[in-house]
């Protein structure tokens, strides 16, 4: 069987440069093509060479129909705006898209939905395996736990992060939801400032940090009478996410076209 050809999205990005020497380091993929937007100073370098591992003979692109029409998989950790714009060319080409940007809003997830009708998109807030095997873990404790033990989540990330709550602190929060049988939309509670008045029981709390070169730290906090219990987990490289995105790709290719999540991938779906 063939490699898998796989295009990363903003590839002269930092994720995008570590997607791409993860491409290189993992048996089954090849780096097909590299997408930039088309005013990066970055257009016509070898991306290989741009992300430190050595010529690749893939040039950066700012034509991303182009680049797409040969790939059968994306690797896209960039903005709302330029995922779905890379999913409806996904869904035309009727390939494998896995999607790490966070930030989304309803009417981008719509768009999503809709191109996953012809796209085998595989969408998480975090790609490490770390992280989901958490999830799963933050989803039974607030099954088993019950709405008497108050959910906290604290996460921290790099100064340069736009983005609030972070899109693994709202995996988190959706698995501690569904482990309730509630949504998160109607439970969730961010920052708190002045007199915020007495927690409300159910409520799962978000408090985000920002600062210095962190790369991500998440923390769930169930406090109950008497007791708390904290589950956590460390991001100490992005390999981790890239890993976990070509891993995402490669599950892909052999599904049908749909919606799907790390959870699919790693066998931890309900």
């Amino acid at each position: 069987m063939s490699d898998m050809r796989l295009v990363v999205a903003g590839a002269a990005g930092r994720m995008g440069r570590v997607l791409v020497e993860m491409i290189r380091q993992t048996p089954g993929a090849h780096l097909s093509g590299a997408i930039e937007q088309p005013e990066s100073i970055a257009i016509g370098q070898d991306a290989g060479l741009l992300a430190g591992c050595g010529q690749m003979g893939v040039a950066i692109s700012g034509d991303a129909l182009a680049v797409i029409a040969g790939a059968d998989g994306i690797l896209d950790f960039t903005s709302p705006q330029s995922t779905v714009e890379l999913a409806a060319l996904a869904a035309q080409a009727r390939i494998v898209h896995v999607i790490g940007t966070t930030g989304l809003n309803k009417d981008h997830l719509a768009k999503l939905e809709a191109a996953a009708r012809h796209a085998i998109i595989v969408r998480s807030g975090n790609m490490s395996l770390g992280v989901n095997l958490l999830a799963a873990l933050v989803k039974k404790a607030a099954r088993t736990l019950g709405p008497e033990y108050d959910i906290e989540i604290i996460e921290m990330h790099h100064r340069m992060k736009v983005d609030a709550p972070s899109g693994t602190a709202l995996l988190l929060g959706a698995a501690a939801a569904d482990g309730r049988g509630v949504t998160l939309e109607e439970h969730s509670i961010g920052a708190r400032d002045g007199h915020s008045g007495l927690r409300n029981i159910g409520d799962i709390g978000f408090a985000s940090l920002r600062g210095g070169t962190v790369i991500g730290d998440h923390k769930v906090i169930f406090a109950g009478p008497c007791e708390r219990i904290e589950l956590a987990h460390v991001a100490e490289d992005r390999s981790i996410f890239a890993r976990g995105a070509v891993q995402a790709a490669l599950w892909g290719k052999n599904q049908k076209p749909g919606l799907y999540s790390m959870a699919n991938v790693l066998g931890l779906a309900d």
